[in-house]
């Protein structure tokens, strides 16, 4: 069993305006997955980019874009969103204040090299 807060848990900034933690991994039990937390300020975005990997996005709070084969689709608290492998995407915030999200990632996602700059 493995309990923590998320202010307990280390931040790292992968740009000025994105802060990702890893909340749950193989360090706390779960060998198959990463559970992420990432912090984007007014302004901050990942990358247009794709992976050999699918991820799941859950939105905590603020506004933001997910920008998905083509489609920009608007995400508020309470999104939920699956973006599949090899997926053209985008994350963005979209408003004035934070937009804080969970992602949630097969291990790989996050071992491989440069996958810890993408979200």
């Amino acid at each position: 069993m493995y309990v923590a807060h998320r202010s307990t848990i280390a931040e790292k900034k992968i740009s000025p305006l994105v802060t990702k933690q890893i909340l749950i991994s193989g360090e706390e039990g779960w060998d198959d997955h990463v559970m992420r937390l990432f912090t984007l300020e007014a302004g901050g975005a990942a990358p247009r980019h794709s992976h050999p990997w699918p991820h799941i996005i859950y939105v905590l709070e603020g506004e933001g874009n997910l920008f998905f084969e083509g489609k920009d689709h608007s995400l508020t608290s309470g999104s939920v969103a699956y973006v599949d492998a090899e997926s053209d995407h985008q994350i963005a915030n979209r408003g004035e204040g934070r937009f804080v999200f969970i992602c949630i990632v097969p291990e790989r996602g996050e071992q491989e090299r440069g996958a810890a700059h993408h979200i």
